[in-house]
This record gives C-alpha cells, structure tokens and sequence, in this order.
C-alpha cells in the first residue's frame, strides 16, 4: 500500500516538473535570450529575406507585374500620359513605364552583395532595435545602411535601360518644367533617379514582407534559430 502511494507520489512530482518545465519553456520572452541568439536569428532572418527579394523582383515582370511595387509615372505626369494616348501616342508611354520597370528588374540584382554584407555587418544594438520595433523597423535599417550606395550601383544600370526609349528625354524636359512649378517633386523630374528611388523603395518593401512571414511562421521557416528567437516575440 505504502509502495503504491510513493509511486502514486513520484508519477506526480514528475508530472509537475515536466510541466513546470513546459510552462518555463513557453515563458521564454527576448529577454531571456542571449545577444548572439538574437542577432543570429535575426540576421539569418534578414538575409533569407534580402535574397528571397532580389529573386521575387529582379526577373521579368518582378516589378512590372507587381501591383505593389510597379513603377508609375510621377504625379500629374501619369494624367498628362492619359491625353498622350487619346492623341495616339499610347504605345510610347507604355513603353516609357515598361522601361522604368524593366530597368528596376536588371538593376535589383546587382544590390545582392551589398544587402548581404549590411546583414553581416549588423551590430547587436541594430539586432535588438528590429527585433522590438515596428512594422518598418527593417525597411529603415536597410535604408539607412545600404540606401546610398545601391543608388550608386543602380542609376548607371537604369539610364542604360531607359535611354532606350525616346521619351525619356522628353519627360526630363517636361518634368524640369514641372518642378519648377511645384508640380513634381524636385527627386522625381528626372527619369532615371526616380526609377532608382522606386526600386529602392520597392526592394526595402518586398524585404520587409520577407521578414513579417518569418515572424509570423518561424517554425515554417525550418531554422532552429528562427523559431527560438522570433517564437520569443510572440
């Protein structure tokens, strides 16, 4: 009788140590983890992100046949491109915004490298200012980091792309014009440093999604790291 309530007793305890240790398990929170957790994750996670981006946008149509990132013509220029084309001229400015959005495609991939190594780079002071900030926290570490010099890698790429097209020309001319009537954004009048503002936006945009699935599903990312670090978030 008294071997079966010790037993009775230790099957118990062990229960509620097994969920003692549970209940600890599941109370794990960011603060409970180690920085080189925290920054291992998230770095993984921001790379996997980075790259899963340059590969969404820089192909055919990854700008063009996104409604979220494609490229329109600035302002009141998209209505001036309506009456172009009830004067026949629609054909030209289809081409122009395929252009644009096509120069995006081939200049998306060549910021791999750079996205990359800002990753790397990455401090454990910018790690734990993602992990607790907001929904645009990863869109503003990449601009600050790597903003300028993709800029620099991107512009060469889309004047050679939209040089092709005879309106580009034109719509420097007019959008000079414009902004010096405060009808565009002094950024936006010339062609090729707005399309390489776009594709940075768009670039920063689609990372940013990235990121928001792997917090939402890190067990659905397959990486231990992830699942411990961003299940902590949740």
């Amino acid at each position: 009788m008294q071997r079966r309530q010790f037993n009775q007793s230790l099957t118990s305890a062990t229960a509620l140590l097994i969920l003692a240790a549970h209940q600890q398990a599941q109370a794990l929170t960011l603060a409970d983890l180690t920085d080189k957790d925290a920054s291992t994750g998230l770095k993984t996670a921001l790379e996997r992100g980075a790259l899963a981006a340059v590969a969404l946008l820089g192909k055919p149509d990854g700008f063009l046949g996104n409604p979220k990132v494609r490229i329109p013509l600035p302002g009141f220029l998209e209505d001036a491109a309506k009456l172009l084309k009830m004067t026949g001229q629609g054909k030209r400015v289809d081409e122009l915004v395929t252009s644009m959005n096509r120069a995006a495609e081939a200049a998306v991939p060549m910021g791999k490298d750079l996205l990359v190594g800002a990753v790397k780079s990455m401090s454990v002071t910018d790690a734990k200012k993602i992990l607790t900030g907001g929904d645009n926290s990863v869109t503003q570490f990449f601009a600050e980091k790597t903003r300028l010099p993709l800029g620099e890698k991107f512009l060469p790429v889309v004047m050679q792309a939209t040089e092709k097209v005879g309106l580009a020309e034109q719509y420097n001319k007019v959008a000079g014009k414009a902004a010096g009537m405060g009808l565009v954004k002094k950024e936006d009048a010339h062609i090729q440093q707005y399309v390489t503002s776009k594709s940075l936006d768009g670039l920063y945009t689609i990372i940013g999604e990235e990121e928001r699935k792997i917090r939402q599903d890190p067990v659905g990312a397959g990486s231990a790291i992830l699942s411990k670090v961003f299940g902590a978030l949740k």
